[in-house]
């Protein structure tokens, strides 16, 4: 398959247009020289990049939204948004109106982004925003346009109900006056995400939920009408917005259960897990463990142990009062699944089992995985033993206990790791003392954490050990370990450590800096002022970027055990992250890495050199949010805060609204989706090379 044509693909799976992609721009006067446009255009990327930090920047900004060159301008306002600075608002507005379409797509999407932080937006900037967009929404045409601008309006931060409710009515009209799947989709996405964001401020209306039950519950998003994928997302997103009003009633809950659309089915699994929601969608939840896909069949699980929580913690709330064996069914379904051979769903119900202390049927099932031999020291065969052994030190400490010491003699670290959750589990603190001084940070990370519950100070020996590894991972977790702790020695190494990380000026080590500052403060002992500081990009990384040639760009993935995916780099949604990450697959730097986090139904993640959300590449990469959204396949950049990704990238296996416009998207998984669920915590990046032309 060709570019162009899996792009395509795309756009109709996300209901984006090609203009969301880069294309050459608009002809311009002879006068003007490409390479001029090309450096003007550079120019503007860096600024973004650095963020705006000097008056230059910012006045590079604002001229390029009043170029004359039309790429210039989208890359200007998409800029103007990620700056989050309500003050460009006034400067982006009179762009609703510009005369092509990918650039009104852009500045309704950078509106909403300039206000996007509550503290730095004033209800008057707020108000400007709702005007401005709503009163283009009356007359825009374009169908994704109107798409994104339903979206916008529902995420603007509002301060009172009343512009709530104003908002609910612009995305109402919009819903009622539907002529595509685009503009349900808008009306769906703007009420997803003003449920999810201003809840707190105002409930949403009768008329609303009526409206969201409507998008679920009729074909294709309302009565009469034809499936397709776009409309698929529009059940989606209008269950989620459900869920999280808690607006569910067992009907919507049946017909979505119902759902040719397996995503729509996981999220009735959800939806039937609410307390809400009486026990006659039990029958659901256990149709769903036997669901054909495997999204539904994990919800369902996890839905199955949430019911069973809440009748405890709940006793006598309607609905679930009368749903005794609630409990156990759900640890008669999780046993039945653990022995399943689809390996996530296995190792979910496993998880699950941790709760099913009372069940002796549990407690044989997770021993016996637990005691397994076979396979269990190769590198795709040690899970379901050590998530055995972790359940099974919380459901049957005494029965746990003599495992333990089995798994820390492991080869395979991460079995270790295990071994040091289930000993905390345990209060075993003189095997966490053990796997405190292991050989892999991780793995010290994990018993450090877990001995500082059991044993606290009395171990701040240990930690001042760990102040001296290499791993940010480990050094974390011994400075939080520490804090408040009366040791003599502890200044010093502290002090020590902070400043050999300081004068190593790496923006990745930020969270341990913070950490040890933290910790010093507590002890009455000042910290070094640079602290906090980070080095600024200096968008000289930029030389290079050919943006045409970045956007024909795709990338193979091969993983040991799982196959291979192939991607499409998004490089006019995320020019920089997608150049980034091409420069470093050229260099290798993906090559032997694994992925370290694998959560099922959310994302896999990986790209560490330590398979650590702590280590990564040394300099932090700017966000580049935008309205690619978190859809299934979406690769997005981790971060541990606002501009704070350090080069691991994640895969969203479901879709993930939550996600949209907080990170990065910079490519989307083209083939090979498969591969992906297939994953496993700590598989291998085996490599991953690009890819030109068909």
């Amino acid at each position: 398959m060709t570019f162009p044509m899996a792009r395509a693909r795309l756009l109709s799976v996300t209901g984006l247009l090609a203009m969301a992609v880069a294309s050459p721009a608009p002809a311009q006067p002879p006068s003007v020289h490409p390479a001029d446009r090309a450096a003007r255009r550079l120019a503007i990327l860096a600024a973004e990049d650095r963020r705006g930090i000097t008056a230059g920047d910012l006045a590079t900004i604002r001229a390029g939204l009043r170029s004359g060159d039309a790429e210039s301008v989208r890359l200007a306002v998409r800029a103007s948004g990620r700056l989050e600075r309500p003050d460009f608002v006034p400067s982006i507005v009179p762009l609703l109106a510009h005369p092509l379409p990918e650039i009104r797509l852009e500045a309704a999407t950078a509106i909403a982004q300039c206000v996007t932080r509550p503290a730095q937006a004033a209800r008057a900037m707020i108000e400007q925003s709702f005007t401005a967009l709503t009163g283009r929404l009356r007359v825009e045409s374009d169908p994704t346009v109107k798409s994104v601008l339903g979206e916008s309006i529902g995420r603007l931060r509002y301060t009172t109900s009343e512009q709530v409710e104003a908002a609910e009515q612009a995305l109402f009209e919009l819903a009622g006056r539907s002529q595509s799947a685009d503009d349900r989709l808008g009306a769906a996405a703007g009420l997803e995400a003003l449920v999810r964001i201003s809840s707190s401020v105002a409930t949403p209306s009768s008329t609303t939920i009526d409206l969201l039950r409507t998008f679920v519950t009729s074909s294709g998003g309302r009565p009469g009408g034809a499936s397709a994928a776009p409309d698929a997302r529009v059940r989606r997103l209008a269950l989620t917005a459900l869920i999280g009003a808690g607006s569910l009633d067992d009907d919507v809950i049946r017909r979505a259960a119902a759902d040719r659309d397996e995503q729509v089915r996981r999220l009735a699994m959800k939806a039937a897990s609410s307390a809400r929601v009486g026990p006659s969608v039990s029958d659901l939840l256990d149709a769903g463990l036997a669901d054909p896909a495997v999204m539904v069949r994990i919800e369902a699980l996890v839905a199955l142990h949430a019911r069973a929580n809440r009748s405890v913690e709940h006793d006598g709330e309607p609905g679930l009062a009368s749903d005794p064996d609630v409990r156990g069914r759900a640890c008669g379904g999780a046993v039945h699944a653990a022995g399943e051979g689809e390996v996530h769903v296995a190792l979910t119900a496993i998880d699950v089992l941790a709760d099913c202390s009372s069940s002796a049927e549990a407690i044989a099932v997770l021993e016996r995985f637990a005691r397994e031999t076979e396979g269990v020291e190769s590198a795709r065969g040690w899970h379901r033993g050590a998530h055995a052994l972790v359940s099974l030190a919380a459901a049957a400490p005494d029965n746990a206990a003599p495992l333990v010491e089995g798994a820390v003699h492991s080869e395979i670290w991460h079995v270790r790791l295990y071994a040091a959750r289930a000993a905390a589990k345990l209060a075993d603190s003189s095997t966490l003392e053990r796997l405190a001084r292991d050989g892999n940070d991780n793995v010290r990370e994990a018993a450090i954490e877990g001995l500082s519950a059991v044993a606290g100070h009395a171990a701040d020996m240990i930690y001042l050990e760990a102040l001296d590894r290499g791993g940010y991972q480990v050094q974390r977790a011994a400075a939080l370990a520490l804090a408040g702790t009366s040791l003599p020695e502890a200044a010093s190494a502290l002090k020590g450590a902070l400043h050999r990380l300081v004068e190593e000026n790496h923006d990745n080590s930020r969270d341990v800096r913070t950490a040890m500052a933290d910790t010093l403060r507590g002890i009455g002992v000042s910290a070094d002022p640079r602290t906090a500081d980070s080095p600024t990009a200096s968008g000289s990384e930029l030389a290079g970027l050919d943006l045409p040639q970045l956007t024909a760009t795709r990338a193979r993935v091969v993983v040991s055990g799982a196959g291979v995916f192939e991607i499409a780099l998004l490089a006019a949604e995320a020019p920089i992250s997608a150049f980034r990450f091409a420069r470093l697959v050229e260099s290798g730097y993906y090559n032997g890495s694994t992925f370290h986090r694998v959560v099922p139904n959310f994302v896999v993640q990986g790209g560490s050199p330590a398979a650590n959300e702590y280590v990564g590449s040394a300099s932090f990469m700017r966000d580049e949010v935008g309205h690619w959204p978190h859809v299934r396949g979406a690769i997005g950049i981790s971060t541990r805060g606002r501009d704070r990704g350090d080069a691991q990238f994640f895969v969203d296996l479901v879709d993930n609204p939550r996600l949209d416009h907080e990170y990065t998207v910079f490519a989307q998984v083209l083939t090979g989706m498969d591969a992906v669920d297939a994953i496993l915590e700590g598989d291998v990046i085996e490599k991953i090379e690009l890819l030109t032309g068909p």
